[in-house]
């Protein structure tokens, strides 16, 4: 009884092995008619076992790759597709994938045939051979066995493995901020005293080593380094180590001292015996500085001092140091004075190196920490061992103002030798001896308790002061008050004085007003009477120049008798003696006043 389910596939095995079978007979039909298929993906490398016909029937010696149809694995390869009179009895046909290069690797090669390489080579030299794909241009081109100084880019390729073995090596990365340090195998041999090859241009950045060697580059570490970015350079023929770039901070100036390059001139002049100087690119200390940045120098062949430019503080106290750490190996100064005493003192010095005189101090000393040990260490501490032993303690703390001056000025001259600015130098703690300190401090205690008590004393003096014045700011008011009823008081005397003499003030102008005019009526007075008298005497005149004296005479007495109402003729008077016409004229007048009604005596 058969299983179901082995009832059901027992068809299904049968097709697929009559598909094998029939597969297996069409291939061997295939190969014994002489036809070879190569995938779309895959090359054939062919492996002739014999060659009955012609002159390159074996391999030369040595050789192991075919070039002329010789028995053995042929240099010519199989494209995809069909090929035909490769019998197998002659023909052995390996297909073989095409050599794919990932992203991100470079395919290094090794030929296993071709000449020898020439003596004290590593590298077998570059043949034009379309990325060794073309084995025969490569063995006819005179390509060497062995490792090859050219590399495979990523991509897909044709690759004759029976002559070329591909090994997969990552692509070199250089990173942001950081150089390449390369060193060659390949090349000429350094000459005596070099430690790193000159830069050599036309290769692409080590990536076309065959350009490299031709163009005379040499073997070893390389002057000329990576800046950022990818390459595809040959693991055989350099190593490429990282290194940081070298940065130059603000405030500072990088002084380059160059291993490598030619011989310079110096450039300092007979004035500076302290060392040389040379110019940008050759051997020596450039005279010219590196302003602040990054720079892609070579550390093995180039040294970058930087030099502060800023202000720079230097601390002669223990466990006392800047950030620079150049002060790192100071300590405070012990002196002696002249009355024997030892005591320690710590300093400050600030210093200033200007950015054209910073090659100068490191051909001089080599760098900024030699600088300190050599010169200012010396200078400084040595100013004021000499500056204590010339002065008691006493003297020196009293007088520090003017020793820190007098430190300040001296050093400022010292280091004018050495291209380095003095800007200030400043006398920090000064620690004296412990017994002169009791002494001082006895003083000073001694000096305190007699300001306290002085203090004390005026404290009692002020206090009863205050007594006073808390007393007196109790009867305040009262004096306010009398005060206040005294000056109200002068205000009223002053008001009724003020007020008298505005009274008498008033009268007296009254009286001079009534005075002023009467003067004035009998001014006025006078001089009517003046001129009345004037005018009638200038009447009298008029009519006495009118008649004869003795008449106007007898008329101003007859009007004045008839004035006074006496008669003095007779109503009627007839003759006389002086019968004149005057005299009757005049009788008449008299009459008619005496009547009360006498005419006005005509005009003159």
């Amino acid at each position: 009884m058969i299983d179901p389910l082995l009832a059901q596939a027992i068809p299904w095995l049968l097709a697929t092995l009559g598909a094998a079978l029939a597969l297996a007979f069409y291939r061997t039909w295939l190969k014994l008619v002489g036809i070879v298929i190569i995938p779309e993906d895959s090359l054939g490398i062919v492996n002739t076992k014999f060659r009955v016909f012609g002159s390159h029937r074996t391999l030369p010696d040595g050789a192991i790759v075919a070039l002329n149809g010789e028995a053995g694995w042929q240099a010519e390869t199989l494209a995809p597709g069909l090929h035909f009179w490769l019998w197998p009895w002659q023909h052995h046909v390996a297909r073989v994938k095409f050599t794919t290069v990932p992203e991100g690797k470079i395919g290094v090669v090794e030929a296993r045939d071709g000449k020898p390489l020439a003596p004290g080579r590593v590298l077998a030299r570059a043949v034009a051979c379309d990325a060794f794909q073309n084995a025969a241009a490569f063995l006819r081109g005179g390509g060497e066995r062995g490792p090859q100084i050219g590399v495979v880019p990523p991509g897909t390729y044709r690759i004759n493995t029976a002559l070329f073995a591909v090994s997969f090596w990552p692509i070199v990365e250089i990173d942001r901020d950081t150089i390449g340090i390369v060193t060659s195998r390949e090349g000429k041999t350094l000459p005596t005293g070099e430690i790193a090859g000159r830069e050599i241009a036309g290769h692409n950045a080590f990536q076309d080593g065959q350009a490299f060697v031709d163009a005379g580059g040499f073997k070893g570490l390389q002057e000329q380094v990576l800046l950022p970015g990818s390459y595809f350079l040959n693991p055989l023929f350099v190593e490429v180590k990282g290194a940081p770039m070298t940065a130059v901070p603000i405030a500072h100036a990088g002084v380059v001292i160059a291993y490598v390059g030619e011989a310079g001139t110096d450039v300092t002049g007979a004035s500076f015996r302290h060392g040389n100087m040379v110019e940008r690119g050759k051997k020596g200390v450039w005279a010219e500085p590196l302003d602040p940045g990054m720079y892609a120098i070579n550390p093995h062949t180039h040294k970058v001092e930087c030099v502060p430019t800023q202000n720079v503080v230097l601390n002669w106290a223990t466990g006392k140091t800047e950030s620079h750490n150049l002060d790192k190996n100071l300590s405070t100064i012990t002196v002696r004075s002249a009355d024997g005493f030892t005591f320690n003192l710590d300093v400050s010095q600030i210093i200033h190196i200007p950015r054209n005189d910073a090659p100068r101090v490191i051909a001089r000393f080599g760098s900024v920490a030699n600088l300190v040990t050599q010169v200012l260490e010396p200078t400084i501490g040595n100013y004021f061992r000499n500056a204590a032993q010339s002065s008691d303690v006493i003297d020196f703390l009293t007088g520090r103002e003017v020793r820190q001056q007098s430190a300040r000025d001296a050093i400022a001259k010292a280091l004018t030798e050495y291209n380095v600015g003095a800007v200030d130098t400043l006398i920090g703690d000064i620690t004296p001896p412990a017994d002169l300190m009791k002494t001082l401090t006895d003083r000073k205690l001694a000096q305190q308790s007699k300001v306290t008590y002085e203090t004390q004393r005026l404290a009692e003096e002020t206090r009863k002061e205050l007594e006073q014045a808390k007393a007196l700011a109790t009867t305040q008011a009262h004096v306010v008050d009398a005060e206040r009823r005294v000056t109200v008081a002068e205000y009223d005397a002053q008001s009724s004085v003020k007020k008298a003499e505005g009274e008498a003030r008033s009268k007296q102008i009254v009286a001079e007003a009534d005075a002023m005019v009467l003067r004035t009526v009998g001014e006025a007075e006078a001089t009517k009477v003046r001129a009345v008298g004037s005018a009638e005497a200038d009447v009298v005149k008029q009519k006495i120049a009118s008649m004869e004296s003795g008449n106007y005479a007898g008329i101003e007495i007859a009007r004045a008798l008839s004035g006074a109402g006496v008669p003095l003729v007779p109503q009627l008077v007839a003759g006389g003696q002086d019968g004149s016409l005057v005299n009757l004229l005049l009788a008449t007048y008299l009459r008619d006043r005496g009547n009360g009604h006498a005419p006005e005596p005509p005009a003159a």
